[in-house]
């Protein structure tokens, strides 16, 4: 695997790929790997014939007072990780090269990143968007994969693709959870042991929501029975929402739902969601 951290060596690299009329695949994380990452990998692999894996903590996307200065990072381990996964290239620029000096460009989004996450961090897709932007410039893929359980990261990077009319594929992968249904995230590292077994009730929740939900009942009563289930087991919610799956505004009659949440137990924010199985 080639470790890369310079942009003229990265476009070497990719310019030998093109060459051979290999096809590209790029998984865009911030590092502290985990199963679900190396599933995005193993994606990725299907999807193409050589594999990128980039790693960058993108503090555009922090705001004042979040985790960027503690958000966990482990270079050798995770590339250690992914060269035994047979990754071809790992592009992991330093913050000078991504932002230089005179870095003066943003992405700003609207539309479906308002709502939800985009109410409780101001100007995160933003940031989301102007890294997402510049590592498909640089790495120049054919497809890139990216995990449902950001699922409003997901429509953001979708909806910044279609609009800037970025030939790239952009691939959602279903999200992956540990044995007990919390979903895979780099952050469940800060849940100490107590936190981490109540954490459970968020994937717990969503799945009370939507059982109800499917079998026709009210959705505002399974919405306020899920943030019972959280307030319950200690969480403070940001929010519980029932959207419409592709606009993430209100549901429209016959359309796919999701239900999506955000909550944080003792300063450590979680978010899941779930489809609707109920539509048709």
């Amino acid at each position: 695997m080639q470790t890369i951290r310079q942009l003229d060596a990265l476009r070497e690299s990719v310019r030998g790929f093109r060459a051979a009329g290999e096809r590209i695949v790029l998984v865009p994380t911030m590092g502290a790997l985990h199963a679900g990452h190396m599933a995005l990998v193993d994606t990725a692999r299907r999807h193409g014939d050589r594999v990128v894996v980039s790693i960058f903590v993108n503090p555009r996307q922090f705001a004042p007072g979040e985790d960027f200065s503690r958000y966990p990072r482990q270079e050798h381990r995770d590339a250690r990780m992914l060269s035994e996964a047979g990754v071809d290239l790992l592009w992991m620029p330093p913050a000078e090269v991504m932002y230089p000096a005179d870095f003066a460009t943003s992405i700003v989004m609207s539309g479906v990143s308002e709502p939800l996450e985009g109410a409780h961090r101001p100007g995160h897709f933003d940031g989301v968007a102007t890294v997402v932007a510049k590592l498909l410039n640089q790495v120049q893929p054919d497809a890139a994969i990216f995990g449902e359980k950001d699922f409003q990261q997901l429509a953001v990077i979708r909806r910044m693709v279609a609009d800037l009319d970025m030939p790239v594929t952009i691939i959602g992968m279903l999200t992956q959870r540990e044995d007990d249904g919390l979903a895979m995230s780099s952050r469940n590292g800060y849940l100490v042991e107590e936190d981490r077994k109540a954490a459970v009730a968020m994937p717990r929740a969503l799945g009370v929501a939507e059982r109800a939900i499917s079998e026709g009942r009210d959705p505002q009563a399974a919405l306020e029975q899920a943030r019972e289930i959280l307030t319950a087991a200690g969480f403070e919610i940001d929010y519980v929402a029932l959207v419409d799956s592709e606009t993430l505004g209100e549901p429209v009659a016959g359309k796919p739902r999701r239900l999506l949440a955000a909550a944080k137990i003792h300063g450590t924010r979680l978010i899941d969601n779930v489809p609707v199985n109920g539509d048709g």
